[in-house]
């Protein structure tokens, strides 16, 4: 295609411009020989599959200034001012990794769900909800156990057959990683 058509490619008025863009100059990866102009780009040929709400957003949202060699394809790169104005639960303060598909999903937004591989969230009267351990929300490293786990008396907890044991949330976790 290219051996005919590199005038129009090089073009500097082609929109966008595949030289700056850095397209390739196999021109059937966006167009078809029925018709040149009405170019579809198969988004799934590339590392960035566009799925769920990125379906529907143009390409100049992401492709900032007709860039398209480079832009970044993390969820943070474009997402970022959301992680940072974030406040339930603060992201940024608490220290929430910034691989935003590890909770959320391209369909939504919003109704994030995180996967709790560690520890069972629904151990005892947790019922997945954070606060009942995460008792700091500006910090989830900052974590409980002994307000259920001996009802926050200290010096009436004993822990059979572990000698040496110091009654504290860290220690607990220690042994117990998974609930």
């Amino acid at each position: 295609c290219y051996g005919c058509h590199s005038a129009l490619y090089n073009s500097p008025s082609t929109n966008p411009n595949h030289v700056s863009a850095g397209f390739p100059q196999d021109c059937s990866v966006c167009h078809n020989t029925t018709s040149w102009s009405g170019a579809v780009f198969d988004h799934s040929k590339t590392p960035f599959t566009l799925t769920g709400a990125h379906l529907t957003v143009t390409c100049n949202l992401c492709h900032l200034k007709n860039v398209y060699v480079g832009t970044p394809t993390d969820c943070f790169s474009c997402h970022s001012t959301d992680y940072n104005n974030t406040t339930n639960p603060n992201h940024k303060s608490a220290g929430f990794p910034t691989t935003c598909d590890t909770c959320h999903t391209t369909a939504a937004w919003t109704g994030a769900v995180f996967n709790h591989t560690w520890f069972n969230v629904n151990h005892g009267n947790a019922n997945g909800v954070c606060a009942t351990c995460h008792t700091n929300p500006s910090d989830y490293s900052v974590f409980q156990c002994t307000q259920c786990h001996g009802g926050g008396n200290a010096g009436n907890f004993q822990h059979p057959n572990v000698s040496g044991y110091v009654y504290n949330s860290v220690n607990c976790y220690q042994c117990h990683k998974g609930g």
